[in-house]
């Protein structure tokens, strides 16, 4: 396993990692342990965009890129009114 020596960490940061072990029950150490592993799952995560999203939950039920959704076309926009 590797080390990894951290240098000129503030003294509250350090205190936060203590309280924060504390309160999950385990050392500082494995405190740290557990951070770093969350941050590198997270950065090996796809990142993807709303937009690639919602077009793929589209193609699913035939939905292709470029083509127009047919529900929509020939509505006009009519204001809301609050009567």
């Amino acid at each position: 396993m590797a080390q990894l020596v951290v240098r000129n960490l503030e003294d509250e940061v350090k205190a936060k990692l203590r309280r924060r072990a504390a309160a999950h029950g385990w050392s500082m150490e494995e405190e740290v342990r557990a951070i770093l592993r969350d941050a590198v799952k997270e950065e090996a995560r796809p990142k993807v965009g709303l937009g690639t999203r919602i077009a793929a939950r589209f193609a699913v039920i035939g939905l292709r890129k470029g083509e127009e959704i047919p529900e929509l076309r020939g509505y006009k926009i009519k204001p809301v009114t609050f009567d």
